[in-house]
């Protein structure tokens, strides 16, 4: 059966298609892209995976044209940046009525 596995990168995205025998999971698929051995930073044990953006266990038996996506770390909590952006834009707020109040 037909299946991809990708792995992005900020500049750039790395997908491999692959003919794979009917019970194939998720990890066995990512091990036979060789992705493993081209992106060293990638860790079985850490990366999440998913099939078409739904998050998947490495167990996962895939199905015929999945994609398997390897995940990178966050490198910040999306909770915080939200907040952070609200607080800014808060304050570019209430600074600009300041501003028009006293021209």
């Amino acid at each position: 059966m037909k299946v991809e596995v990708i792995y992005s990168l900020p500049a750039k995205s790395e997908l491999v298609k692959l003919d794979v025998a009917d019970g194939t999971t998720v990890l066995q698929a990512v091990e036979a892209s060789g992705l493993l051995e081209k992106y060293p930073e990638i860790d079985v044990k850490k990366n999440k995976f998913g099939v078409y953006a739904k998050l998947a266990k490495a167990d996962a038996v895939l199905r015929e044209r999945d994609r398997v996506e390897i995940y990178r770390p966050l490198i910040a909590d999306p909770k915080e940046v939200r907040k952070q952006r609200a607080a800014e834009g808060k304050v570019m707020k209430k600074g600009a009525g300041e501003e028009a109040g006293t021209e």
